[in-house]
C-alpha cells in the first residue's frame, strides 16, 4: 500500500523534545512543524492525506483548497478548531483524543487550590529572604492557612475530570456538590447534585469542568459572582471564556472573591491587557494542566491508534 503523506502543523506543545515521532514516521511520509501560521496552512498541507493539528485552525477556506486531504486528527479533546461541516461535505474523517489528561487536569485543580490556601511559594520566598532567620517566633504566617476538610467544593460539570476532582475532594474530607445532568441515584453518595444558583451560594470553592457552549460562555459573570459566598475561591482549568474576566477581576479587587486560580484564559497567549493579570490574588498557569509527560505520552499513543484504525478502514474516536 502506498504510504500516506502526514503533516503535523503544531507539534511542539505535544512533543517539545522529550517524546519520539518515530512511530508516526512508520505510518507514512511524515513532515512535522513545531508551529504553523494561518497563512502557511494551505501551502504546508497541499499534498497531505492526513493532517494533525492541536490549535491551528482548519476552516472551510483551508479545507476547500486541500484536495488530497482525507483525515484530520485533532491532538486534543476539543475539536472546535475544525469546520466539521466543511470536512463532512468532503467526506473527511475527523478524530480527537478523549480522556487522555483527566488525572493531570484534576491534579492541577488541587495544585491551584493548595497554592491558594497554603501559599507555599510565598512562604518559601520569605524564608529564603531571611525572614525566618530574623523572626522572634518559631512560626509566622504571611497569609491565612485554611484546612480543606469540611469545606464545600462546587463542581460545575461532572464528566471524567469533574468526577476525578470529586474523588480527590472527597479524600480531602470536603463536602462535594455538583451541577450535573446526572441523577442523584446514579452518583456516589458523597456527591450531591444541585442547581447552579444553589451551588454558587453554598460553595467555598467553585471549579469549572463544563464544556464551552453558547449557554456556558461567561457562566461566571457579574450576576453569578454576587451569588457566591464572600471569600469564595474560583478555579478554572476548563475553558477561558467560561468566566467574564473583567467581572472576576473586579470581584477579586473588591475582596468579594478570596482568590482565583486559572490555567486558561479567553485569549491565548495571554493579552497584556487582560484585567486578571493585575488583579489581587489571581494565580496563573499557562495552559499546562493537560501537559504532564504522562498525559502527553497517552495523547501520542491514542493519536497513533486513531491513525492506524483509520488506515485499516475502521476509524475510532471519530467526531466528524
Amino acid at each position: 500500500m502506498e504510504k500516506k503523506n502526514i503533516v503535523v502543523l503544531d507539534g511542539y506543545t505535544l512533543n517539545p523534545g522529550d517524546l519520539s515521532w518515530d512511530a508516526l514516521h512508520e505510518l507514512g511520509n511524515c513532515t512535522i512543524y513545531d508551529r504553523t501560521a494561518p497563512d502557511q496552512v494551505v501551502e504546508r498541507c497541499q499534498d497531505a492525506d492526513i493532517v494533525l493539528t492541536n490549535k491551528v485552525l482548519l476552516r472551510e477556506s483551508e479545507i476547500q483548497q486541500l484536495p488530497r486531504l482525507r483525515y484530520i486528527g485533532v491532538l486534543a479533546t476539543g475539536y472546535n478548531v475544525i469546520d466539521l461541516s466543511a470536512a463532512a461535505a468532503r467526506g473527511i474523517v475527523v478524530t480527537n483524543i478523549p480522556a487522555y489528561s483527566t488525572a493531570s487536569v484534576a491534579q492541577m485543580v488541587f495544585a491551584h487550590l493548595l497554592n491558594i490556601v497554603n501559599a507555599v511559594q510565598q512562604h518559601t520566598e520569605s524564608v529564603r529572604n531571611g525572614e525566618w532567620c530574623r523572626s522572634t517566633d518559631f512560626s509566622y504566617m504571611l497569609s491565612p492557612q485554611t484546612e480543606l476538610a469540611g469545606k464545600t467544593i462546587g463542581i460545575v460539570g461532572l464528566g471524567n475530570i469533574g468526577r476525578t476532582v470529586a474523588d480527590i475532594a472527597h479524600a480531602f474530607g470536603m463536602r462535594v456538590i455538583a451541577k450535573t445532568s446526572r441523577r442523584a441515584e446514579d452518583l456516589p453518595s458523597y456527591i450531591t447534585p444541585m442547581p447552579l444558583d444553589a451551588l454558587l451560594a453554598e460553595s467555598d470553592v467553585i471549579t469549572l469542568h463544563c464544556p464551552l457552549t453558547p449557554d456556558t460562555q461567561h457562566l461566571i459573570n457579574k450576576h453569578t459572582l454576587t451569588l457566591m459566598k464572600q471569600g469564595a475561591i474560583l478555579i478554572n482549568t476548563g475553558r477561558g471564556p467560561l468566566i467574564d474576566e473583567e467581572a472576576v477581576a473586579d470581584a477579586l479587587n473588591s475582596g468579594h472573591l478570596r482568590a482565583v486560580g486559572v490555567d486558561v484564559l479567553a485569549v491565548e497567549p495571554a493579552s497584556c491587557h487582560n484585567p486578571l493579570l493585575q488583579a489581587r490574588n489571581a494565580f496563573f498557569t499557562p495552559h499546562i494542566a493537560w501537559a504532564t509527560y504522562e498525559a502527553r505520552v497517552r495523547l501520542m499513543n491514542i493519536c497513533l491508534d486513531n491513525i492506524r484504525a483509520y488506515l485499516a478502514g475502521t476509524p475510532i474516536n471519530r467526531v466528524g
